[in-house]
């Protein structure tokens, strides 16, 4: 499992006809807050912040057609212009399981990154793709 102390929240939050939104601001736009949401924005403040990746390689939230069906990835970090990290993102009360590791295996045939990583904002897995095989890491990679 990866150590990731994630940084004190310092997030805009509003409320809209009852419903929470947190403000996006990599994607600068306000977006509902759902459990999963917390997840990724407190993951994307962690790269940003204490890992040091530049926001503006962060993707969030972009489609990707895996066979006949439309999917979104979570976050894909890039580097040198080509896809270096994907993130898959559950909210806290979603096991990491088989299931989810094949879901980010299947995402990152088409997204081709050489880091992949789970979490569900409380536990955190990850792996290198080397010659086809995942050797799990012990922390994220440096920027």
């Amino acid at each position: 499992m990866l150590s990731v102390n994630f940084p004190p929240p310092d997030f805009k939050i509003k409320k809209v006809e009852d419903k929470e939104q947190i403000w996006d601001a990599n994607r600068k736009k306000w977006v509902r807050l759902t459990p999963e949401e917390w997840v990724r924005q407190n993951f994307i403040q962690f790269l940003i912040n204490e890992k040091k990746y530049p926001a503006s390689l962060i993707s969030i939230e972009k489609e990707i057609v895996l066979g006949e069906m439309k999917k979104r990835y979570d976050i894909v970090v890039f580097k040198n212009a080509l896809p270096w990290m994907i993130v898959e993102c559950k909210e806290m009360n979603v096991p990491l399981s088989e299931n989810v590791i094949e879901q980010i295996w299947r995402y990152n045939s088409i997204i081709v990154a050489p880091f992949i990583i789970i979490t569900n904002g409380r536990e955190h897995f990850g792996w290198e793709i080397k010659e086809g095989r995942g050797l799990t890491l012990k922390q994220l990679p440096e920027w």
